[in-house]
C-alpha cells in the first residue's frame, strides 16, 4: 500500500517525471541504439579518420576509424552498469555495517566506527589511481569494488544514528523477547524500516558512481583499452574538442544527461518518500 502511495507521488512530481523519462529513452539508447547503427563498435572504416557526421557515420568517426555512434553506445552502456553495480554494493554496504554498529553497540560498534573515520580520512581517489594500474589485466569488476569500497561510509554513520533509535521500538523489542536471533532481526526489521533512505542513497549513488567512473577514466585509471566507458572517450576526445568537436561533445553530452536524470530522479524519491523534506 505504502509503495502506491510513494509512486503516486513520484509521478506527481514533474521533475522526477522528466528525470524517469530522460533516463528510460538513455538507456533505450544504450542498448537498443546500437541495432539500428550500421557498425558494431569493434569495426573499423579505414577509408574515414576522424571524418564528421554524415549519413554514413551519424556521429562521426575517431582517429583509428571508429563509429563514434557505436563507440559511445558502447562506453554508456558500460557507465551504466559501473553505476548500477556501485551503488548497489556500497549502498548494501552501508545497510549493513550501520544496523549492525547501531544495534549491537559496545566494541562492535566502536570497532565498525573506527573502520568507517579510517576509510573517511583516505585520499579515495589517490589509493585508486595507486592500485588501478595494477589490475590493468585484471576484469573490470575490481574497479567496481574500488568504486565501492570509498562510497559508502556517510551513508553507514546514518544507518547507525536511525538505527539506535529503531532498535528501542516495540515489534524489536518484541522480536527480542521471542528469541529472534539478532541477525535476523536487522535484516527482517531494522533494514527494511531504513528502506526509505537506502533507496534515496542507491539512486543518488548511481550518478555519483558514474561520474567518479568518468573522473578515473579520464585521467587513465579507470576502464582500460580495448574496451571503452564515457570517461575513457571524454579524455580521447577533449584532446580534439575544438578541431574535432564531435569526439567530445557526445559522450561529454550523454554523461550530463544521465546524471542530470538520476539526480532529477533521486530528489524526487526523497520528497515522494519523505513529503516533509521540502518544508
Amino acid at each position: 500500500m505504502r509503495s502506491k502511495v510513494v509512486l503516486r507521488r513520484l509521478f506527481r512530481n514533474k521533475q522526477a517525471r522528466y528525470g524517469i523519462v530522460a533516463l528510460v529513452l538513455l538507456v533505450l539508447l544504450a542498448y537498443v541504439g546500437p541495432y539500428f547503427g550500421s557498425y558494431d563498435w569493434t569495426d573499423k572504416d579505414f577509408m574515414a579518420f576522424m571524418s564528421a557526421p554524415d549519413a554514413d557515420h551519424w556521429w562521426g568517426t575517431t582517429s583509428i576509424g571508429q563509429d563514434m555512434y557505436a563507440v559511445t553506445l558502447r562506453g554508456m552502456q558500460k557507465s551504466i552498469i559501473i553505476g548500477l553495480l556501485v551503488a548497489l554494493i556500497a549502498t548494501g554496504l552501508a545497510a549493513v555495517v550501520g544496523a549492525f554498529a547501531g544495534y549491537f553497540g559496545g566494541w562492535i560498534d566502536r570497532a565498525l566506527m573506527w573502520g568507517v573515520d579510517l576509510l573517511l580520512v583516505l585520499p579515495s581517489f589517490l589509493i585508486i589511481a595507486i592500485i588501478s594500474p595494477r589490475l590493468r589485466d585484471a576484469s573490470w569488476l575490481w574497479f567496481v569494488l574500488l568504486l565501492a569500497a570509498f562510497s559508502w561510509m556517510i551513508t553507514s554513520r546514518v544507518v547507525r544514528s536511525m538505527t539506535l533509535s529503531l532498535r528501542e521500538r516495540e515489534y524489536v523489542l518484541a522480536a527480542v523477547y521471542m528469541g529472534i536471533p539478532r541477525w535476523k532481526i536487522i535484516f527482517r526489521h531494522i533494514v527494511p524500516n531504513l528502506s526509505s533512505l537506502l533507496i534515496i542513497d542507491a539512486t543518488l549513488n548511481v550518478s555519483g558512481a558514474i561520474i567518479g567512473e568518468a573522473a578515473l577514466s579520464f585521467f587513465g585509471f579507470g576502464i582500460q583499452p580495448p574496451d571503452v566507458s564515457l570517461g575513457t572517450l571524454i579524455a580521447e576526445g577533449s584532446r580534439n574538442a575544438t578541431g574535432y568537436p564531435w569526439l567530445f561533445v557526445f559522450p561529454a553530452g550523454l554523461l550530463v544527461a544521465m546524471v542530470l536524470a538520476v539526480n532529477l530522479i533521486g530528489d524526487g524519491l526523497r520528497d515522494a518518500l519523505d513529503p516533509g523534506s521540502n518544508s
